[in-house]
């Protein structure tokens, strides 16, 4: 059916471009904060250790991935209240037509009503030509008063109707309001951030990208050497399991046989063949694809090409599915980071994930070592 409304402007629409700070280095991006800081400070001030500037980029990307499931949290919340606004306003107008043609039937009854309620029965018996004439007219004049009555009821619970939808469609737009205004401020949140970012990165020095360069190198090799170390036990775990198994693990957190096993490995392969799909696509904030994602836009994709359906932030991720340890994790698990839940990835065996990092990076396999584990959970 044809919306009786004029097409509306979308509140605001999800950043489609990409991050302001894209395609910078992860060196030269985790310098940026703790420069800020000693920009103005005395020219005898001590300059801070590359491990504390590692560490203020670190809480950096940490406030902004926060931020970003926030707004991510807002949009979904205001992209529903504004479905609801739309239903409201559509309800509304269909409703006004029918109360128009209500007062019409009512109008005509009225008229008709006018040019004969002055004539009294016995009247119209002494004006009719034969009695079956007034028998007729006055069965029809019958059914016109219970139509009439009709008309009449039908009209009054379409009034009410209508004064309940205003009174819904007023605490639904005024709901609205206070959503858009959350999801304003957590966008400018975002890119207040990534503003300072772009702002301080012309300051550092080829030498200082070089150091801080050099620490991440150390440090995805540590991640690495844990990945290796946790590939080489899955590989143990296999050669150990009895033959017949679904060679992928059911895992102590599954809770289920060899049937549910076998129907989560298919979904989870189908989730798995769609993240790695996308690897080197960029992060981008607020992102669900096809062209950019963050964290939670790229689980909640891949898992929805396998025919599942999660929340949208990482708050709301980590409360699908079911809870497994660290030790029993398969391919296709979501594992979040920090305490703050602030980031996820989705497993994919040997101790590594595919995940979308942070602005400036791009949808990447690495080892889910890098980063503090709050926990895992298994989909569907």
């Amino acid at each position: 059916m044809a919306s009786h409304r004029k097409p509306r402007t979308p509140i605001l629409a999800t950043p489609g471009g990409r991050r302001t700070a894209a395609g910078l280095t992860t060196a030269a991006l985790a310098s940026v904060t703790l420069l800020s800081q000693t920009a103005n400070a005395a020219p005898n001030a001590p300059q801070p250790s590359i491990g504390e500037v590692k560490q203020k980029v670190d809480d950096l990307y940490r406030q902004a991935e926060v931020a970003t499931q926030k707004y991510n949290g807002a949009k979904e919340k205001a992209d529903g209240q504004q479905h609801t606004v739309n239903r409201l306003l559509d309800e509304a107008a269909r409703l006004a037509d029918k109360m128009n043609e209500s007062r019409r039937r009512l109008g005509a009854f009225a008229s008709a009503q006018y040019q004969t309620g002055g004539i009294s029965p016995t009247a119209q018996l002494m004006l009719a030509k034969d009695p079956q004439q007034f028998v007729d007219r006055n069965h029809l004049m019958e059914q016109l008063t219970g139509r009439q009555k009709q008309a009449i009821t039908d009209y009054e619970d379409q009034a009410a109707t209508a004064a309940r939808q205003r009174a819904e469609a007023t605490h639904s737009l005024e709901a609205l309001q206070q959503s858009q205004a959350t999801l304003k401020e957590t966008k400018r949140n975002v890119q207040s951030k990534l503003a300072e970012a772009q702002q301080l990165l012309s300051r550092l020095t080829a030498q200082e990208k070089a150091r801080l360069a050099e620490l991440e190198r150390q440090k995805e090799a540590e991640a690495q050497r844990k990945a290796a170390e946790e590939a080489r036990k899955e590989a143990q775990q296999r050669q150990q399991q009895p033959s017949g198994g679904t060679g992928s693990g059911t895992g102590t957190g599954s809770g289920g046989g060899s049937s549910d096993s076998g129907s989560y490995s298919t979904k989870a392969g189908k989730a798995l063949a769609f993240a790695r799909s996308q690897i080197g696509k960029p992060y981008v904030w607020g992102a669900t694809g096809p062209s950019s994602y963050d964290c939670s836009g790229l689980t909640q994709a891949a898992w929805r090409a396998a025919g599942v359906d999660l929340p949208r932030t990482t708050w709301d991720q980590v409360k699908v599915g079911t809870r497994v340890s660290s030790s029993d994790l398969q391919p296709g698990d979501l594992v979040f980071f920090f305490n703050d839940i602030s980031h996820v990835g989705m497993y994919i065996g040997g101790g590594e994930m595919i995940h979308a990092p942070h602005p400036g990076a791009s949808v990447r396999v690495e080892s889910i070592y890098g980063m503090p584990i709050y926990g895992s959970v298994r989909p569907a």
